[in-house]
């Protein structure tokens, strides 16, 4: 499916992943409508390209999103808008769920009302749990370690049961880690680099728990492929690079890209999660399968990236320069 000048309308796309999204999809020289209700997305991470796509104001809940399609005679939508933060969701479990699963109900359903061509939904690994066999494919069990991963989860199954009783054309993507310019939360990578940033003794909580991070550009890349591939639609497909990194090894290399020689870690228990993935490392050979995906950038190389796209704007991410409200 080729998607120039199509309608391509992307929930959350003022995010992190939303926005890196946009600027690939404008890259295909599709039309591009821009849906968020920038609580966790920001006007800033699209300031260079707002002239170049359609932005609405909105929430995913809203019961009148389907008008929002037929409006806009959409063809394709990337349903990216959630909660996303896990430190958040233990607090505030009730919006969570509405956000994450009852938001998401309402996004497919209208997209079906509309007759959307096809929905990419971004699920995520979290739904797994902690590793029981590495890589992780998609048939490893589910086991939600948090209120977020279980609003995932549910969003991920509901996406595949509207497939098979309503035939929605949804392909349901579980993201392993992101990394990269224009991070909107205090998620290890863009933590530590400001941390590094400032002093050479770190705060840390969990510095064990390893992940598998794929640098954004290439985590959109392979979203755009899998919306194009009929065959993939009703499937769940990982996206991840097959190799995990631990908190503490993480520190050690940014520090050293940083010119940072010493570094000294301290555990604080305030940063420790009640219940913590241990592990978690993809295998994405059915995403290769599918639509020849694989992740292009060394892990050294996009943190080199991300560490001067920190460094060429002021020093600071944007949940650093806001106050969070829920």
């Amino acid at each position: 499916m080729r998607l120039d000048n199509k309608k391509v309308l992307v929930t959350g796309g003022a995010g992190f992943i939303g926005s890196a999204l946009v600027r690939k999809l404008l890259d295909f020289k599709a039309n591009v409508i821009v849906y968020d209700n920038f609580v966790s997305g920001h006007p800033a991470n699209l300031s260079e390209i707002m002239q170049d796509v359609t932005v609405l104001t909105g929430d995913i809940r809203d019961p009148n999103f389907k008008n929002v399609l037929i409006n806009h005679n959409v063809d394709l939508v990337f349903h990216l808008a959630a909660e996303p933060y896990i430190p958040h969701c233990y607090e505030y479990p009730r919006k969570f769920f509405d956000v994450n699963a009852s938001g998401t109900m309402n996004v497919m359903l209208a997209c079906l009302d509309a007759g959307v061509k096809r929905v990419l939904h971004y699920s995520s690994s979290e739904i797994y749990g902690t590793a029981q066999y590495l890589p992780m494919d998609e048939n490893h069990p589910t086991n939600p370690y948090s209120t977020y991963a279980v609003s995932k989860l549910a969003s991920d199954r509901l996406c595949f049961t509207l497939y098979h009783e309503q035939g929605l054309p949804v392909v349901i993507l579980r993201q392993f880690n992101c990394y990269g310019s224009r991070e909107t939360h205090p998620y290890i990578i863009p933590e530590l680099i400001s941390q590094i940033s400032r002093t050479g003794k770190l705060k840390l909580g969990n510095i064990k728990a390893r992940r598998d991070y794929t640098y954004v550009e290439d985590a959109v890349e392979g979203a755009i492929k899998l919306i194009q591939t009929k065959k993939a639609i009703g499937e769940a497909i990982n996206l991840g690079t097959g190799k995990d990194w631990s908190v503490e090894e993480l520190a050690h290399l940014l520090a050293r890209l940083m010119g940072r020689r010493h570094i000294e870690i301290k555990i604080e228990k305030r940063k420790l999660r009640p219940h913590d993935v241990n592990r978690l490392c993809a295998d994405y050979s059915k995403a290769k399968k599918l639509c020849g995906w694989r992740p292009k950038t060394s892990f050294e190389k996009g943190l080199e990236a991300t560490i001067g796209w920190y460094r060429e704007n002021r020093e600071k991410w944007i949940w650093e320069m806001r106050k969070w409200s829920l």
